[in-house]
């Protein structure tokens, strides 16, 4: 059966199906590089990153930040893209993207992304990351772009026809991946298509030209997904997600409105509660206990009691988080300066690869 999960790059949630035999190798190698990373951390480089469409929220903490961190802290050379020229795949206007940026930073340090060790960037500021979109483009079909899963989703879903970047968008995420050479990519199982066209296109460089590029493995990341209150998928726009710039109050007014049901005793149970389902998984995730135990202790004391007790985990579970994030939020010129960094950093590493890319094709003139 076809499953949902959040990436970090992908716009949507997408259905989409894998072969047993394709998700099986890619299993095995997730696993074999998994088993590898604590032994040999300095043989991996990671790349993952996030659009600057709004406010990163818990949804993207638990699904992915988290995880991003402790791969940091483990020792693995970890690229973060701010992948800001994703976002007019689909929007009209950048009018807020320089907020959203700032904020993004802002929020990756305050969940404990380090910029000593950590490398965080925007697309728009690396000419050469972009212009391996060229020969990249050489390398794959209009077929095997149609067949993308974001790509087939946003032309079923539009009803219009797809802007050229929208098309393109598996091709410029392959070279997010391989400006840098990143060899992981943390991905749920339904992202593992987006890995396959970035290794197939890294193979078809290296067999025509010249050996330049890893093939990257997909890191299969089995965070839970994380439902929003209202047992949806979290997104700002359902305003059913709990911001990480949420100030207690706010946070507890959104969760004191969120819908439950009309029965008192409080159980875990997905299909037919997700309103009451969602707020214990919230409060699980805040607390490491389960939803059938945080359930069973509130019993029949209802929804204002699980609402009550929801609220106080997240704010107690945020609180050092925000604590972070305003002190950073006072510093703007120390946030810039990171970026800044980043993006020098990001050029030096974008230019070099190029110039083995146009070595590699004769085009050295």
């Amino acid at each position: 059966m076809p499953r949902v999960m959040y990436s970090p790059f992908v716009k949507e949630r997408v259905f989409i199906s894998m072969s047993n035999d394709s998700y099986e190798a890619s299993r095995k190698r997730s696993d074999e590089v998994t088993a590898d990373l604590s032994v040999h951390p300095e043989k991996y480089l990671m790349l993952t990153g996030d659009r600057p469409t709004g406010r990163l929220h818990m949804g993207h903490y638990f699904g992915t930040i988290k995880e991003r961190v402790a791969l940091q802290n483990q020792g693995i050379t970890t690229r973060i893209v701010i992948a800001d020229y994703q976002v007019i795949t689909d929007r009209d206007t950048t009018e807020h993207i320089q907020d959203n940026v700032f904020n993004m930073v802002v929020d990756y340090m305050a969940c404990g992304i380090d910029p000593e060790k950590t490398l965080i960037f925007t697309h728009s500021a690396v000419p050469a990351l972009n212009q391996l979109m060229l020969p990249f483009l050489s390398l794959v079909s209009e077929s095997e772009l149609e067949r993308n899963p974001t790509v087939k989703a946003e032309m079923e879903a539009s009803g219009h026809a797809l802007t050229g970047l929208l098309l393109t968008y598996p091709v410029h995420q392959a070279c997010d991946i391989l400006f840098c050479k990143g060899n992981i990519v943390p991905v749920g199982k339904d992202q593992l298509p987006h890995i396959e066209i970035t290794r197939q296109i890294a193979r078809r460089f290296n067999e025509r030209y010249a050996p330049v590029f890893p093939e990257p493995i997909g890191l299969l990341n089995d965070a839970p997904e994380i439902p929003g209150l209202d047992g949806r998928k979290m997104s700002k726009s359902y305003g059913n997600a709990i911001s990480l710039a949420f100030t207690e109050e706010e946070t507890a007014k959104l969760i004191k409105k969120s819908k439950t049901d009309s029965e008192r005793m409080i159980t875990f149970d997905k299909e037919n509660r997700p309103g009451v389902s969602a707020l214990l998984t919230t409060a699980a995730l805040c607390t490491g206990r389960s939803e059938v135990e945080i359930a069973e202790e509130i019993g029949n004391d209802g929804a204002g009691a699980l609402k009550k007790y929801v609220t106080e985990s997240v704010n107690a579970y945020l609180a050092p988080i925000r604590e972070r994030r305003r002190e950073l939020s006072e510093q703007k010129s120390y946030v810039q300066e990171v970026l800044h960094e980043g993006n020098r950093l990001a050029n030096e590493i974008a230019n070099a690869t190029l110039d083995e890319v146009r070595e590699a094709m004769n085009m050295v003139y």
